[in-house]
């Protein structure tokens, strides 16, 4: 099996990188600066999926992969590693952890034994010396505190069930209201601790209840744009724009569209 449309893809990323022929902007680039571009095409990516639009997921996944070209161009330029041996160690690795497949004799395991083998061959890969470390805090907040929750709660250390972790979450809003007490000097490191101490009982809240918290903050996002969007068209159709309204007067509008 042959893949030239990828080939074709690997030799233009290498023609805009050319010394001399290449394009002055992808020349410019590096690790570091493409970093940001890599973050934001896997969010439109995982955009496209959430709207089940297919001709937007080829077209984002397609954004995703140049990133994935570029960085391996980039680095063979100066031999390092390329897309061949990224190819390589990726697919020598999903081998190693799919033994089920590729090994005779372990064929018939279920879904649940899998991800236990899963989770026992890249641990015994790894030669960390915690359980959990930093390399835990390099996702999104949200989900790297999601994370963590699950890997301390296969090792028992967890709350039994949500009723306990609503009790932290009330522990936590209760400490954030005292900091921001009449009267209290505003520290705002101890401001930033509590609230930062709070967000994270929450997100232990959503995993207690199987909720992904990204997902569900990405929801309340959306819902919040679609109806301040309302609030503006209402606005807009009484011939005036949200900056001639005072507070008061855009709470009317907000409740209004509310109720649409």
């Amino acid at each position: 099996m042959s893949y030239p449309q990828f080939e074709k893809l690997v030799e233009v990323i290498q023609k805009l990188r050319h010394p001399t022929d290449g394009c002055p902007w992808d020349l410019k680039q590096t690790h570091q600066s493409l970093l940001k571009y890599l973050v934001e095409e896997s969010y439109e990516y995982l955009h496209a999926v959430e709207e089940n639009d297919y001709e937007k997921m080829e077209e984002e996944l397609g954004d995703v992969l140049l990133q994935v070209v570029l960085h391996s161009v980039i680095a063979e330029e100066t031999g390092k590693f390329n897309i061949e041996s990224v190819s390589k160690t990726l697919a020598d690795k999903m081998i190693r952890r799919h033994p089920h497949v590729f090994e005779k004799g372990l064929e018939g395991i279920s879904a649940e034994e899998v991800t236990a083998n899963w989770d026992k061959i890249k641990k015994d890969e790894k030669t960390k010396k915690h359980s959990i470390d930093m390399e835990d805090t390099i996702f999104p907040a949200l989900y790297s505190a999601n994370k963590i929750g699950k890997k301390t709660e296969k090792l028992n250390f967890d709350w039994e069930d949500h009723n306990q972790v609503l009790y932290k979450v009330e522990e936590e809003w209760q400490e954030l209201k005292e900091e921001l007490a009449p009267g209290i000097a505003v520290n705002k490191g101890r401001i930033k601790e509590e609230l930062g101490d709070f967000l994270f009982s929450i997100a232990q809240l959503a995993r207690h209840l199987d909720i992904d918290p990204e997902e569900a903050l990405r929801d309340a996002n959306k819902k919040f744009i679609k109806r301040f969007n309302k609030v503006e068209d209402l606005v807009r159709s009484d011939n005036m724009e949200l900056t001639d309204l005072t507070q008061n007067k855009l709470d009317v509008y907000w409740d209004k569209a509310k109720k649409m």
